[in-house]
């Protein structure tokens, strides 16, 4: 059997709603194996972030060579990156193993709203990484800080889309979440538009929504899917896992993963 296989870059969540533990999770959710690289260990619940511990340049290159000269991956996810050395550190790797399917989830800022990239490493995400993405998946917020714009009106969506892949991109999804009425999400790449919109629910948990986005559309690009197939596979796990989501802690819990395997 070729099992389809994904990596992630990315920081750990010691609540195990995002992070590494989000994406691995999803992976197996999706019927795709699982392989992580460390960029960051966290101290982290539902209610905020209380420690960040940056992982050495030099380790997180040792664990990119290990997973890819052996096991390889279909695809690949970054998360958290949080600063330039960093970034410059995972481009160079995924530059040397020429990876193509690359899924850029530019995670800047957790649902706590704790901050988990520093202000200096903006510029290399846009100017380094962004140019390898197959996909690059930001939050309003995120689109924001990405296009130095203000985001507002649909039209404002759009203009953030199509400077995000001038960028170098080849696709972007803009997600809706931080906007009002139906969660509606932007896709674009580079010469057609598409929305992905799905009812909006009112709960508290949302941890590792980002995470858990980029890991399915990763997901789906590994398992063969074209990229709009891959942003329709992730739109509607992602919708399901909020859907059916049970309280964990006391501030934003985590998705269910796993939905279909849990009653």
């Amino acid at each position: 059997m070729n099992i389809p296989k994904v990596m992630t870059i990315a920081g750990s969540d010691s609540g195990g709603g995002a992070g590494i533990q989000a994406d691995l999770k999803t992976f197996a959710a999706l019927g795709v194996y699982g392989a992580s690289t460390l960029t960051a260990i966290t101290a982290q619940n539902t209610v905020g972030v209380t420690a960040v511990h940056e992982i050495p340049t030099d380790v997180i290159r040792a664990q990119i060579d290990a997973v890819l000269s052996d096991i390889g991956a279909d695809a690949v996810k970054t998360g958290m990156l949080s600063s330039s050395t960093i970034i410059e550190c995972v481009v160079e790797a995924l530059k040397k193993h020429g990876v193509q399917q690359l899924v850029v989830d530019p995670v800047m800022v957790a649902k706590s709203g704790d901050s988990l990239l520093r202000e200096d490493a903006v510029d290399s995400l846009r100017t380094r990484l962004l140019p390898l993405a197959a996909v690059v998946t930001p939050n309003i917020p995120e689109a924001e800080a990405l296009t130095e714009t203000k985001i507002v009106s649909d039209a404002d969506v759009r203009r953030a889309a199509e400077a995000i892949v001038a960028m170098g991109a080849r696709s972007v999804v803009v997600k809706g979440g931080h906007r009002e009425g139906p969660a509606t999400d932007l896709f674009y790449d580079g010469s057609d538009f598409r929305e992905f919109t799905a009812p909006r629910f009112d709960t508290v948990n949302t941890h590792g929504t980002g995470c858990t986005f980029a890991s399915a559309v990763a997901a789906g690009l590994a398992r063969g899917m074209p990229v709009i197939e891959a942003v329709a596979l992730a739109k509607d796990y992602v919708t399901e896992a909020i859907r059916t989501s049970f309280p964990i802690g006391q501030g934003h819990g985590p998705l269910n993963h796993f939905y279909k395997l849990w009653e």
